[in-house]
This record gives C-alpha cells, structure tokens and sequence, in this order.
C-alpha cells in the first residue's frame, strides 16, 4: 500500500472515531492534534488513538493494552489479537460504561 493511500484509510478511520466519540455525550472528551486523539472518560481514563506512519498502522493505547491495527483485507485487523478495530473500540468504551455510537 503506498503512503498516500495508508494516509487516506488512516485518517477516515480517526475522523469515524472522532464523530462517534463526539456523539457520546458529556462523558467523553475528546482532542484531536494532528494524528493523534485523545479521548478522556469522566474518571480521567484516557484511550489514545493515533496513526503510526512508519508501520502503516493505527496504535490504540488504553488502561487494559496496548493494540496495532493494519489495513488487512477491507479492515483494520490487530495483530496481536485479531480483532478488528472498532469492535475493539466498542469493548474498551464498554469497560468505561460508555456506549460508543459507531455508524
């Protein structure tokens, strides 16, 4: 994949996230600063969310892990535990009791 096309599918992926997390509500906030977001729940747990260019990857970094996400067949696929990103996204909101509307 070239780097303008990692860029592309990169950076929809973060501004879906983005959108979803600005639809929660109150209990999220959520700062974006270049490929970086940083989204911040009520009880100051952070998840960090953000595009690593050089490995071609979208990096999640929250209380219960670390995880890398790669463009694999359509989907951005975790390669240490398969799962697929915004299904992991679900997961992590879920352990902070927020529902993540994601479209």
């Amino acid at each position: 994949m070239t780097e303008r096309e990692f860029n592309q599918l990169a950076d929809a992926a973060l501004a879906r996230i983005e959108t979803a997390v600005d639809g929660c509500g109150g209990d999220v906030e959520c700062n974006r600063s270049g490929n970086v977001l940083e989204v911040e729940f009520d009880n100051g747990q952070k998840i960090i969310i953000n595009r690593h260019d050089v490995n071609q990857e979208i990096w999640v970094a929250a209380k219960s892990g670390g995880f890398h996400f790669a463009w694999q067949a359509g989907v951005w696929h975790s390669r240490r535990d398969h799962s697929e990103l915004f299904g992991k996204l679900l997961e992590l909101f879920a352990e902070q009791g927020v529902r993540l509307p994601l479209a």
